[in-house]
């Protein structure tokens, strides 16, 4: 009867070890999609002090495959601003090289002379990825002008 426990024991803590094994090896959902930015070049809005910008996007350039909708948004507005997010669908990407760029609408606000970086967020419902964007206020603002 013991042999009999010890056996029934062994084997549930054995399947017990493998099931915990399989479900750490196998995350919920792994992305195969990529919000992408060029690194050190945010996007940027350059806006005259004390003007605000009420109806602008800002891109959201994906790269991969996706099997449900993406929501994005901007997050780290200026007082006063807000986006209404976009929405990009499975169907919207382009099957041949897997990139494509959205739109995230925002409304911004008047601010002081200087720079604000703000967030641009893609989310799937599992995962979810950032990139900075920024919004200056200031004359000439853009380095080309």
């Amino acid at each position: 009867m013991t042999s009999t426990r010890r056996v029934a024991g062994i084997s549930s803590g054995l399947v017990a070890t493998c099931a915990l094994v399989l479900a750490g090896a196998t995350p919920a959902s792994a992305a195969t999609w990529t919000l992408e930015h060029t690194p050190g070049h945010p996007q940027r809005i350059c806006l005259d002090p004390g003007e605000g910008w009420p109806s602008t996007y800002f891109l959201v350039p994906l790269h991969g495959t996706w099997s449900t909708t993406i929501n994005a948004g901007i997050s780290d507005l200026p007082p006063g601003s807000y986006s209404n997010g976009g929405t990009i669908y499975p169907s919207d990407v382009d099957e041949g090289d897997g990139q494509y760029i959205g739109f995230v609408h925002v409304s911004i606000a008047p601010a002081p002379v200087g720079d604000h970086v703000a967030t641009l967020w893609a989310s799937d419902g599992t995962e979810t990825q950032t990139v900075p964007v920024m919004i200056s206020f200031g004359q000439d603002c853009y380095p080309w002008d």
